[in-house]
């Protein structure tokens, strides 16, 4: 029986119904640009301004985990001793800091 309705009404509704189906795609796609896409970029610009800033003596972060201190930059490396000892400097990208404090200047 469906079948026969859907044979004579069929040029109505499926104008209807893509059109409706376009529509619930721009819904899902505006959802997804609002609450996935838009807040990455945002955290991603917040990210790259906060390294664009780091300089000589900041400490650092690392994305492994790893507190810091900068002894040297270049365009996209970094040079960071770790611990006490003035012997464990690692240079990385910049890209693996994770978060920057600036020293106290008393």
């Amino acid at each position: 029986m469906n079948i026969l309705l859907a044979a004579e009404g069929g040029g109505e509704m499926a104008g209807m119904g893509m059109l409706g189906m376009l529509g619930y795609m721009v819904l899902i796609f505006g959802f997804l640009y609002f609450f996935a896409m838009r807040p990455q970029k945002k955290e991603r610009k917040k990210l790259q301004e906060m390294i664009s800033k780091a300089a000589i003596g900041d400490s650092v972060l690392t994305n492994s985990g790893f507190y810091g201190t900068i002894i040297d930059l270049s365009d996209d490396t970094v040079i960071v001793e770790f611990g006490n000892n003035k012997n464990c400097r690692i240079p990385m990208q910049k890209t693996s800091i994770a978060q920057i404090e600036k020293p106290d200047v008393e």
